[in-house]
């Protein structure tokens, strides 16, 4: 098969065309003929070298893909031979065959075509398992999303909205401020122009938000926390701006905040297949019925793979971006 290698730690460049092996399906895996594969940040840190897969996961990059089950390993049920499927992968993505947990392939939407669907999973598990299952973001309650024209953003902005809640979005220009907009964010803040904190404490009328979804980090941390409302909750998924961060614990403590982040890629299959379970019961509804749906930016040729991460790299792209295979 066809597959896509990193040659060596490195920029764009070191993406290369290479043939591989076709997979074989373990014990509670399924073999996928890939017709589409996210492109995500994580992505682009692992060909930099600094973010290896897990034990056991394939060295090709990719979280996420779309396609049809060519193949059940053994103890697999609930999923048949030719089922269109997408599912959250823990690499190997970016290739023309991919094994999948079972527990993390789910069928494809309603309508929904093999690119719209391999930019589902790794935002939908990843927004979902943060914003409504640690932070327990309710429908009287305002988010607040940092680079809410990302995947991530854009995903964010739409559930928080779908389930009720206000949605407030920082952006880094008027075009991404528009994007926003569109899909249906209350308040949208351009960052390089306006004090963030600022925005958002007149906007609720000093009351603040009640969650933070931040892939920022660094000096954002002392930031949100001056955004949040009593007993607030500020979920940290990325960090961008750097792990590590000082910053005043007193108002933590006054305003009793929850300070949480997690990680999805190391985390076991029955926990990924729980929210697996939870998309398809409270999200798949909104996705066929196309009140939430994911965003595409840009579709590029898995020979392409490098041009796809040089435009995430140059944070332009409004959404998600996708491989075709």
């Amino acid at each position: 098969m066809k597959a896509v290698e990193i040659r060596e730690p490195g920029g764009p460049d070191v993406l290369v065309i290479t043939e591989r092996e076709k997979p074989v399906p373990k014990n509670g895996e399924v073999l996928i003929a890939v017709k589409a594969a996210g492109v995500n940040r994580p992505d682009v840190v692992q060909r930099m070298g600094l973010y290896p897969p897990p034990p056991g996961a394939s060295d090709i990059p990719g979280l996420e893909v779309a396609g049809t089950i060519e193949a059940l390993g053994e103890g697999v049920s609930g999923l048949e031979i030719g089922q269109a499927v997408c599912a959250l992968v823990p690499g190997g993505g970016y290739a023309e065959f991919c094994t999948a947990p079972s527990q993390t392939c789910m069928p494809i939407p309603d309508g929904l075509t093999f690119i719209e669907a391999a930019a589902i999973p790794e935002t939908y598990f990843t927004v979902w398992s943060n914003v409504f299952d640690r932070a327990a973001l309710q429908s009287t309650e305002t988010l607040l999303v940092h680079g809410g024209s990302s995947g991530i953003g854009s995903t964010a902005i739409q559930l928080g909205k779908a389930f009720g809640a206000k949605v407030i979005t920082t952006v880094g220009n008027a075009g991404k401020v528009a994007f926003c907009n569109n899909l249906g964010a209350d308040f949208v803040i351009n960052y390089r122009e306006q004090d963030f904190v600022e925005e958002v404490n007149t906007y609720t009328n000093g009351v603040g938000v009640n969650v933070v979804l931040d892939m920022v980090g660094g000096d954002y941390i002392e930031k949100n926390i001056g955004c949040l409302a009593p007993d607030g909750r500020h979920v940290s998924i990325a960090f961008l701006g750097g792990p590590s961060v000082a910053f005043n614990m007193l108002p933590v403590m006054l305003k009793r905040l929850t300070l949480t982040g997690s990680t999805l890629r190391p985390r076991d299959n029955d926990f990924k297949g729980a929210i697996a379970a939870k998309l398809q019961e409270h999200v798949w509804p909104l996705l066929a019925s196309r009140k939430v749906q994911p965003v595409i930016d840009t579709v590029v040729p898995l020979s392409e793979a490098n041009k796809a991460h040089a435009l995430m790299e140059s944070s332009t792209h409004m959404g998600k971006i996708v491989l075709e295979i």
